[in-house]
C-alpha cells in the first residue's frame, strides 16, 4: 500500500509540476503578447493620429480637448493636391531618390566588392565616418560650391547630396554579401577567360541580387525622407515633398489638417513599397548577416 501511495504521490507531484510549467508558459506568452501589443501601439499611434488629423477640420484640430468623434472631411487632401502642386513635389522626390539610388549602386557596389575582396579596412572606415558624420557638416560647403557653380535648385545638386545618405548604406549592406560569395566561383570564371569586371558582372552581382534589392530600397527610402539638404538646396523647380510640407506652416497659423494630409501622402508610397517588397528586404538583410 505504501508503494502505491508513493507512486500516486509522485504522479500527483509530476502533474502539479506540469501544471505549473504550463501556467508559467501561458504567463510568459501573455507577457510577450502584451509587450508586442504595447510596442505596436506606441509605434502605430502617431500614424493613427496623423490620419485623424488629416480628416478633421481646422476647428477640431486646434481644439483644446482632443476630438475623437467627428465627421471626416476630404478638404485637406483636396487642398494639398490641387492648391499646392503636391503631385509635382512628389515627382521631384521620385526623380531625386531614383537618381541618387542609381548612382549609389553604380559607385557603391564596386566599392563594397573591393572592400570585401581586398580587405580595404581604411576605405570601409572612411565610408562609415562619412555616413555617421552629421549632415549639417556638409551643408555649408555643399551650398557654397553649388552656388558658385549655379547648381542651386537643380536635380544635380540634390542627387549628389543625397548620395551621402544612400551610397554608404549600400556599401555597408553589400560588403557582407560579397564576402559570402565563394572565391572559387570567381576563379572558375577567370579560368574560362573572364576578366575581374566580367566575373563581377556575371557571377557576383547575380548571386547578390537579394542584397542589392534590399540596399536599393533602403537607399531610396532614406533619400525620399531626406529633408535638410532638400530644404537648403532645392527651389521652386525641384522642391521635394518633405520641404513642400512647409507650405502649411505660416507665421501666424499652422494648417494641421494640411500637414496631416501631406504627411499621409508622403508616407503612403513608402509604406506600399515596403509592404510589396518586404520579403526582399528581410531576405536581403538576413542573408547578409550570415557568414559562411
Amino acid at each position: 500500500m505504501s508503494a502505491l501511495a508513493s507512486q500516486a504521490s509522485q504522479r500527483e507531484s509530476a502533474a502539479q509540476a506540469r501544471a505549473r510549467a504550463q501556467r508559467l508558459k501561458l504567463l510568459k506568452n501573455i507577457g510577450i503578447a502584451a509587450l508586442i501589443v504595447l510596442t505596436l501601439a506606441i509605434m502605430l499611434f502617431p500614424f493613427y493620429w496623423m490620419i485623424l488629423t488629416s480628416l478633421r477640420s481646422q476647428v477640431d484640430n486646434v481644439s483644446r480637448v482632443p476630438v475623437w468623434f467627428f465627421t471626416p472631411t476630404w478638404e485637406n487632401y483636396q487642398n494639398v493636391i490641387a492648391r499646392n502642386n503636391f503631385l509635382e513635389f512628389t515627382w521631384n522626390s521620385f526623380v531625386i531618390a531614383a537618381l541618387s539610388t542609381g548612382f549609389g549602386l553604380v559607385l557603391g557596389l564596386p566599392a563594397a566588392y573591393s572592400i570585401a575582396r581586398f580587405k580595404q579596412e581604411g576605405l570601409a572606415l572612411a565610408i562609415l565616418v562619412a555616413r555617421l558624420t552629421p549632415y549639417i557638416t556638409y551643408l555649408v560647403p555643399w551650398y557654397l560650391a553649388f552656388r558658385s557653380l549655379g547648381l542651386i535648385d537643380t536635380y544635380v545638386a540634390l542627387t549628389l547630396t543625397h548620395l551621402i545618405v544612400g551610397m554608404p548604406l549600400i556599401v555597408w549592406i553589400m560588403i557582407s554579401f560579397f564576402e559570402n560569395v565563394p572565391q572559387d566561383l570567381e576563379e572558375a570564371a577567370f579560368v574560362d577567360g573572364a576578366t575581374r569586371i566580367g566575373a563581377f558582372m556575371r557571377v557576383i552581382l547575380p548571386l547578390s541580387m537579394p542584397g542589392i534589392v534590399a540596399a536599393s530600397i533602403l537607399a531610396f527610402i532614406f533619400s525620399w525622407n531626406q529633408f535638410l539638404f532638400s530644404l537648403v538646396l532645392s527651389g521652386p523647380n525641384t522642391r521635394p515633398v518633405p520641404v513642400a510640407v512647409f507650405n502649411f506652416i505660416s507665421y501666424g497659423q499652422i494648417d494641421f489638417g494640411g500637414l496631416g494630409a501631406a504627411a499621409v501622402l508622403i508616407t503612403l508610397p513608402v509604406i506600399i513599397l515596403t509592404l510589396i517588397i518586404q520579403r526582399w528586404i528581410v531576405t536581403g538583410l538576413t542573408m547578409g548577416a550570415v557568414k559562411g
